[in-house]
């Protein structure tokens, strides 16, 4: 059943987040980096609680998360889609200092914007010290640090 939520084609939006994270794996075991799914950290200020990441490891210590996000098709600002990943900002902020953290975007183009890049353009004051936003080509196969 499809919804004005979701993505055309698609079985649900969970199916293509996880089938992303698959994408992101396989990625980055390419480059050299193994990580496990549902990888957990502690995260919060002063009481720690254990959180799931999409990927992870301890050696090296990183955290993922994916969003396999597109531009709204009608047009408007993808405002929920940029407030989800402000959250995962605020989870990075509060996950281990000694972990690599990335938010790992799929590349989604409108007017010669990527998605990532105008993540990037007006919540970039967001994107704490250490994290990295990457984008990935489906097409390509590549992925690219945009900040």
């Amino acid at each position: 059943m499809e919804t004005d939520f979701q993505r055309v084609g698609a079985i649900s939006n969970t199916h293509i987040g996880r089938e992303f994270e698959l994408v992101a794996a396989t990625y980055f075991a390419k480059i050299g980096i193994t990580l496990v799914p549902e990888f957990i950290a502690p995260v919060g200020y002063k009481v720690k609680k254990p959180h799931k990441f999409d990927l992870g490891s301890e050696k090296p210590p990183i955290l993922v998360e994916c969003k396999s996000y597109t531009w709204t098709s009608g047009g408007n600002s993808p405002s929920a889609k940029i407030r989800s990943m402000n959250e995962v900002m605020l989870l990075f902020s509060v996950a281990p200092p000694d972990f690599r953290k990335i938010l790992f975007l799929l590349k989604h183009m409108r007017n010669g914007i990527s998605l990532a890049g105008h993540y990037v353009k007006t919540q970039g004051h967001l994107i704490g010290p250490g994290i990295e936003v990457w984008e990935f080509d489906l097409d390509a196969q590549n992925a690219e640090r945009v900040f």
